[in-house]
């Protein structure tokens, strides 16, 4: 079970890291709710916990702000540890003047984008369902002693897919300025022909000259134009011995067959004299 939980928030992390560019050290921003979950639980110190949801190389940042801080002094004894606890974190400016609540808080960090790249942690219900119609915002949450990321919803992975089409995609106006450059460069190169002679050019090559694409290069492949020398060198004759060295070899093997039945003959008659006595 613990695999499949890891498995899946490794795809969490995944798809905003592709999709929205979320990049190490990530940037968590933690409302009072969570902070108290973290207390309650005690899931500490919060920043490896956090850590190990995440799956990173690098420690993430931990963010809080002036209003989430007020809402917890606010809360009493009962959240003077959250309190205490929020105050050790990293604050992030809100452009608010006079404090707001932390749900308007976040909300107006967060924006239309998240152009911070955020994770939002919060136990807030409601406040999870409004980030959720957000795209890119990566939500963090509690359950008992364990933390989840929040799949990416319906309304995120649509605006991802759309903004992928958008890139893939040229726009009207871009389609425009290109068939113009090329009607261009059509007239120029049909202006340019010589005695009379109009040669136009293919709209796909005008269109590829005014984006400024190259055409492919043609590799040619080198062969052999003729026979390798090496190969057709004529093989030198063996050498012939001479005469002399026949008849010196001639001489050797007639002396050697001599030994040989001098031998046999010595063998044959220490034979017949051993028989003899």
């Amino acid at each position: 079970m613990r695999v499949k939980k890891r498995s899946k928030n490794r795809k969490a992390v995944k798809f905003y890291s592709t999709c929205f560019g979320f990049r190490e050290p990530y940037k968590v921003l933690i409302d009072g709710t969570f902070v108290h979950h973290l207390l309650t639980q005690r899931l500490l110190p919060a920043d490896d916990a956090l850590r190990d949801l995440l799956s990173a190389s690098r420690t993430p940042a931990l963010f809080t702000s002036k209003c989430i801080v007020a809402e917890l002094r606010r809360l009493g004894k009962s959240h003077a540890e959250s309190f205490d606890s929020a105050q050790l974190l990293a604050t992030t400016k809100c452009e608010h003047d006079k404090v707001v609540s932390a749900v308007n808080c976040v909300l107006s960090l967060i924006g239309d984008k998240n152009p911070e790249h955020f994770f939002v942690a919060t136990q807030d219900a409601d406040l999870r369902e409004k980030l959720r119609e957000i795209p890119g915002v990566p939500v963090i949450y509690g359950l008992k002693n364990s933390l989840f990321i929040e799949q990416p919803s319906v309304q995120q992975r649509k605006f991802a897919q759309l903004d992928e089409e958008k890139r893939l995609n040229m726009d009207i106006s871009e389609y425009k300025k290109l068939m113009k450059a090329a009607s261009e460069g059509k007239t120029t190169a049909s202006e340019n022909g010589s005695d009379g002679e109009q040669h136009e050019r293919p709209i796909s090559s005008l269109v590829k000259n005014a984006l400024g694409v190259a055409d492919k290069s043609k590799f040619k492949r080198n062969r052999a134009k003729g026979p390798n020398p090496l190969s057709c060198k004529k093989k030198k004759p063996k050498p012939q011995p001479s005469a002399i060295q026949n008849q010196g070899a001639t001489a050797d093997g007639e002396a050697k067959r001599k030994r040989v039945r001098k031998r046999k003959r010595s063998q044959k008659d220490n034979k017949q004299a051993e028989m003899a006595s």
